[in-house]
């Protein structure tokens, strides 16, 4: 989850982002099912297991994070199952454990705060650490794809996923020093990119967007979202939830639009257009926001990672 705080002196472990809205959009309730889609530390997780007496399963590919949750497991025993998989592959994962007709489904997309406070995994480019960014720490890394792929690739790639203006300068710095020496750490591809991009004025680390564009790459998350809100979206009983949390543009974007679309808004088509001939379909969601909601100025000022969050939602009509 990109926006847990840091664990402090009186409250363990790492807070989840925007909890309060997200249990006022999920709504648990005594005898529901739900899955928290994103495990990550288990904050979600925890928060909904208090407010109902109710069933969660928790879905993680990180093994880390499933190690982590035995804990919290112990703590409600029967009531929280662990599952290690990607949410994209969700519709499969709950069929073998014999889950459905779910009453809640809440994301949380991005990369978790244990993830970036652990330099060894290669997240952060605040720490040194391995150039390595795997969730599942299977396949290729952060440091083959910079290492391997060629200039236009790599500027495709800080352009596409990152947004970065500055890709190209990126992409022809990053092949210039990897031709002296193989990119292997945090430390060394932050200080190239941090060489070949102007200073930010908002004060944000020029390398965030090189090292987002890397992330996402290695691990498919845009292309994993797709897939588990799809998969969410079928797993919903009449009346269940699904609760989404993004940290980026290129999350919200993919967010808002399958929201849009299942609750019958999409835009109209033209009347040139022969789809415009067809009947339209009843939509099979409602929106719970209109509108993306953001963190208040309390949880921004504890925890300013929180900062890019927007929660949207929508809820399984009766049919």
């Amino acid at each position: 989850m990109s926006g847990a705080a840091p664990a402090t002196a009186n409250r363990p472990g790492h807070l989840p982002v925007m909890l309060a809205e997200v249990l006022r959009a999920l709504a648990p309730r005594d005898g529901g099912r739900y899955l928290d889609a994103t495990f990550g530390g288990g904050g979600y997780s925890a928060a909904i297991l208090e407010a109902a007496d109710c069933t969660l399963w928790a879905l993680d590919r990180d093994p880390d994070a499933i190690a982590r949750g035995e804990a919290l497991a112990a703590r409600f025993p029967g009531r929280l199952h662990l599952l290690e998989g990607r949410f994209g592959d969700m519709g499969s994962i709950l069929a073998e454990a014999g889950a459905g007709g779910l009453d809640g489904v809440v994301f949380d997309f991005g990369v978790s705060s244990f993830q970036l406070d652990q330099p060894e995994r290669g997240f952060s480019f605040r720490a040194e650490g391995p150039l390595d960014m795997r969730m599942e720490r299977a396949g290729p890394s952060a440091a083959d794809l910079v290492n391997t792929l060629d200039e236009a690739e790599l500027a495709d790639l800080f352009w596409q996923l990152g947004e970065e203006r500055h890709s190209r300068r990126v992409a022809r710095a990053v092949v210039a020093a990897r031709a002296e020496e193989p990119i292997t750490s945090t430390g060394r591809l932050a200080s190239i990119v941090r060489s070949a991009v102007p200073r930010d004025p908002s004060g944000i680390d020029s390398a965030t967007r090189s090292f987002q564009a890397l992330r996402l790459r290695v691990n498919d998350e845009l292309g994993e979202i797709e897939r588990g809100l799809a998969a969410a979206a079928e797993l919903l009983a009449p009346g269940g939830r699904l609760v989404a949390v993004s940290f980026h543009s290129l999350e919200d974007r993919i967010v808002k639009r399958f929201l849009r679309d299942a609750s019958g808004r999409k835009p109209a088509a033209s009347r040139h257009d022969p789809a415009a001939l067809l009947a339209p379909t009843t939509a099979a969601f409602r929106l719970l926001t209109t509108s993306a909601l953001r963190p208040g100025a309390e949880e921004l000022h504890a925890n300013p990672r929180a900062r890019s969050a927007r929660l949207r939602a929508m809820e399984r009509l009766d049919r």
